[in-house]
């Protein structure tokens, strides 16, 4: 019998995800299944049926779920500021402020209570939950998000893609004051006395700031290095290449991790600033293109270590109070936090259920919990994991069955409202 050698096949294994993160997308585009859903069973059958592979345990391997989801959710972060072609208007942008400060905050405060209330968890251990599960997610939601930049002259996103891709590039980020909040009940105890000062000064006021002002800079400055007056004269866009992306993401994220600010808000601010810069140039597209590749390597790894722990028993702990807090995250608290946050605004109501729904949970919420177990002190960290990988999968498979058909349906009565005589004629700009 011919001896396989583990290493061997984990490179045969790595040839074939990539392939397939090549092929996929195009291939299940018209599908009601996602990339995601397929990946996440790899994982589970290969760590199955290959008991040599060492088990992804992500609290034994805590450290290496940081660093992996870390640099997955920034990257998608910049492809997601690099797609949007709207113009940073704060009316045009009104439903992106409605979801970070009505929805977010609600859905986490819910997500809380429930830890609390129904998991048992310790206040710190109830706060991480909801920090961790309170941002939608850059990663895994490409299906309902804006999927590319357009360069022709006001070119602009329909409502629903645009609010769902704001809001993930920037509460990703948002979510980081409440997870040091966490951190620091965890460390000093309930009472504000020890921590709330602090919280407010730096991790809320500082390191926001620093994020917006960090990343608008550096983006501003790499559009004025590529689309100026000298650097069409010189080419440097027809010359450079995608990795130049790649290389914006990280300047931005370290600049503003040295200067004590939030990374994540820092690099889609830096996104957007770079594609504000000349919207209509076509290096964009280079840049985009280039991320999103990353990305989706990057987001085949984590998924199919997501799929490689499930099935060596990461979800062993849970049990029927576990699978209906996570149904009532899923189907109750977002939903209904989505649609109050919209309420009022000027979205439509077939696109405010829309974008109430699609809440997607992911790679995020795994880089919070990692994130929090190094700084803090929390006795649940094995359950903190097993509910918030029971959250992910359970919106990979919602979402994931739901986002092709749900999208194919809100574009169909956005033509139809378009043809309407007393509309403008732009799906893209017609409510419905």
């Amino acid at each position: 019998m011919i001896e396989i050698e583990p290493v061997a096949l984990g490179y045969a294994a790595i040839g074939v995800a990539t392939l397939l993160a090549a092929l996929l997308p195009k291939l299940l585009r018209k599908a009601p299944v996602s990339m995601p859903m397929l990946f996440v069973a790899a994982g589970m059958v290969a760590f199955a049926l290959i008991p040599e592979l060492p088990t992804p345990d992500p609290v034994e391997y805590n450290h290496v779920a940081l660093r992996l989801t870390e640099i997955c959710v920034i990257v998608s972060l910049m492809g997601a500021g690099l797609a949007i072609n709207r113009p940073f208007d704060r009316r045009r942008w009104a439903s992106t402020w409605r979801l970070l400060g009505i929805t977010m905050p609600l859905t986490i405060l819910a997500v809380g209570v429930l830890g609390w209330a129904a998991l048992g968890l310790g206040v710190a251990s109830a706060v991480l939950l909801a920090a961790a599960l309170g941002p939608t997610d850059p990663v895994l939601a490409t299906e309902v998000q804006v999927s590319e930049p357009v360069d022709e002259p006001g070119a602009d996103d329909d409502e629903t893609r645009f609010a769902l891709t704001s809001e993930a590039g920037l509460n990703d980020g948002l979510a980081f004051p409440f997870t040091w909040a966490a951190v620091a009940i965890s460390l000093s105890g309930v009472a504000p006395g020890g921590w709330l000062g602090h919280w407010l000064a730096v991790d809320v006021v500082w390191r926001i700031a620093v994020g917006v002002g960090v990343g608008w800079l550096v983006g501003a400055l790499l559009g004025r290095l590529f689309f100026s007056g000298v650097a069409e004269r010189m080419r440097l866009a027809d010359h450079a290449q995608g990795f130049v992306a790649l290389a914006a993401t990280f300047l931005t994220y370290g600049l503003a991790e040295i200067a004590h600010g939030y990374g994540f808000v820092a690099v889609f601010v830096s996104a957007c600033a770079l594609r504000a810069s000349e919207r209509g140039a076509e290096y964009h597209h280079v840049l985009h293109s280039f991320v999103e590749q990353v990305e989706r390597l990057l987001t085949v790894a984590v998924l199919v270590l997501v799929g490689g722990a499930v099935s060596r028993g990461a979800l062993d702990g849970i049990g029927l109070v576990e699978v209906l807090v996570v149904a009532a995250i899923l189907l109750v608290v977002r939903p209904v936090a989505g649609w109050l946050g919209l309420a009022g605004g000027g979205t439509g109501p077939r696109e405010r259920g829309v974008i109430a729904f699609f809440g997607v949970r992911g790679v995020g919420s795994f880089f919070y919990v990692a994130f929090a177990l190094e700084e803090g002190s929390f006795p649940d960290a094995e359950r903190l994991w097993a509910v918030i990988t029971l959250v992910v999968l359970g919106s990979v498979l919602l979402h994931g069955v739901t986002a092709t058909p749900a999208m194919r349906w809100l574009d169909g009565h956005r033509r139809a409202a378009a043809q309407d005589p007393s509309s403008d004629g732009d799906p893209a700009r017609t409510t419905v």
